[in-house]
């Protein structure tokens, strides 16, 4: 069956190929997720599943066959339905689901194996044998599938993953992670370009939208998101060489740039020789990341710090706006540390929510731990996350906006975002949430907006305030 699906209409062709890890989806990326959604909601057993939340992609190709001049090419993430064949959609790049191959063969071989351990005394000494031998099994296992993605490229190379994470990453990387994570090369996209390079398609534009219910994970029915970076970002530099791709549109932002060749002025909000508080704008990374943007610290370190004491008492994310407090000596740090560690340090947010909720105030409670194949993102988990606990009350609601407090309890990463967009918290992201929410705004509208704490040295009870400028 053809892979390959017409598109009607008529939109410019993109100067470049999209840059995966942040877009903004072109009309005819949009146009074909719209008929491959309408094809998933026609079919009840693929349905089904898409309703349960799954990540779907597109890729646009040159087709001078059709009116339009394009077509396209539809993946998913996994399996969908529990299979990896459905006709509409491109194959595996390795198809490890065939029942009497290599892979499944050894699965069942290393599950009889776990039979006879589970009924066998841990220590004897043949239950321990067989545990190491299950073992080595599995890890070769692994390391033999790895070598099974044989993934091309545009200029016509081609390395198995193995090769590929270990040229993208440093030997202090590979020392720790000699393998990629497990399911690495069934994401959407790395399907969908290798099978435009085996069929000799010239791709135009590309991107991913997640379909049904979230529950770990916060995503939003119909909404896109960029690739997966834990998982992609190695393979996807290797597939894309020879395509000429969008920069990364963050690289544009005026914060952007390397340490020491802009000066910025801080707005401080209080400041004695123990402490400074800051208003930190929106935009404006609390300590450097691994690109050179500019962030609070490198500001402090290069243009006020008087002595290497100096240190940053907590974090904001990047897009929240906010009071910041920077202890200037050691012991007004560590005073501080305690503060936040006994949770006597009190801080009260404000934030536009992108939608409005049912109730005027409440309590959220949702475990969160970190997405290790999708980092900087959140998960709700009740098996392994940290708790986290956010009181919040409406403060106004206009236009479809709602204007909220809100009140961590506790201070998990992205504990608002997350608390407020999952469909277990307020389900309603912060607007200009582009992690969790829907985007395509200035800023993310959250703002740090009140602090009450102890000062370090005298133990007056303090409280900062500044307004949000939204």
């Amino acid at each position: 069956m053809n892979k390959t699906h017409p598109l009607h209409g008529l939109s410019e062709r993109p100067q470049k190929f999209t840059y995966p890890f942040c877009y903004e989806p072109h009309p005819l990326s949009v146009e074909a997720s719209r008929k491959v959604r309408r094809y998933v909601l026609s079919h009840s057993e693929l349905r089904a599943d898409a309703e349960n939340g799954k990540m779907f992609g597109v890729l646009v190709v040159e087709n001078e066959a059709t009116a339009s001049g394009f077509s396209f090419l539809a993946a998913y993430s996994g399996l969908l339905a529990g299979r990896n064949d459905w006709k509409w959609f491109v194959p595996p790049v390795f198809d490890a689901q065939q029942p009497n191959g290599h892979f499944k063969q050894t699965e069942r071989l290393l599950s009889a194996i776990n039979v006879v351990v589970e009924s066998m005394d841990p220590n004897d000494r043949l239950a321990i044998e067989l545990k190491e031998r299950r073992k080595q099994m599995s890890e070769d296992l692994q390391q033999w599938l790895f070598r099974q993605y044989h993934l091309l490229n545009a200029l016509g190379e081609e390395r198995d993953l193995i090769e590929i994470w270990h040229d993208y990453h440093s030997v202090k990387v590979r020392r720790k992670f000699p393998y990629p994570p497990g399911g690495a090369g069934d994401c959407c996209a790395p399907k969908l370009l290798q099978y435009a390079y085996l069929q000799g398609l010239k791709p135009v534009c590309m991107a991913e939208f997640w379909m049904g219910n979230s529950t770990m994970t916060v995503r939003h029915d119909g909404q896109f998101y960029p690739a997966c970076r834990g998982k992609c970002l190695p393979i996807l530099t290797w597939m894309l060489k020879g395509l000429e791709v969008d920069e990364n549109p963050q690289e544009h932002d005026p914060l952007f740039f390397p340490i020491g060749q802009k000066q910025i002025k801080l707005d401080v909000v209080y400041e004695d020789q123990w402490l400074m508080v800051i208003n930190k704008p929106s935009g404006l990374l609390s300590v450097p990341g691994r690109e050179s943007r500019l962030s609070v610290w490198s500001v402090v370190r290069q243009h006020y710090a008087e002595s290497e004491e100096w240190a940053l008492c907590h974090r904001l994310d990047m897009g929240t706006s906010g009071l910041l407090i920077i202890a200037k000596t050691r012991e007004a740090f560590v005073y501080m540390q305690s503060q936040f560690a006994q949770r006597e340090i009190k801080k009260t947010y404000v934030a536009l929510l992108d939608g409005v909720i049912p109730n005027v105030r409440g309590t959220i409670s949702l475990p969160l731990k970190a997405d290790p194949l999708d980092r900087p993102r959140q998960v709700v988990d009740y098996l392994f996350g940290k708790p986290a606990e956010t009181e919040y009350e409406v403060l106004s609601v206009k236009d479809g906006i709602t204007r909220i407090e809100l009140c961590p309890h506790t201070g998990r990463t992205h504990q608002l975002r997350v608390h407020c967009a999952h469909n277990e918290g307020l389900g309603v992201p912060i607007l200009g949430d582009d992690l969790y929410g829907h985007g395509s705004r200035d800023r993310l509208y959250l703002h740090a907006q009140e602090i009450s704490f102890c000062h370090p040295i005298t133990r007056e009870r303090m409280t900062l305030r500044v307004e949000p400028s939204f």
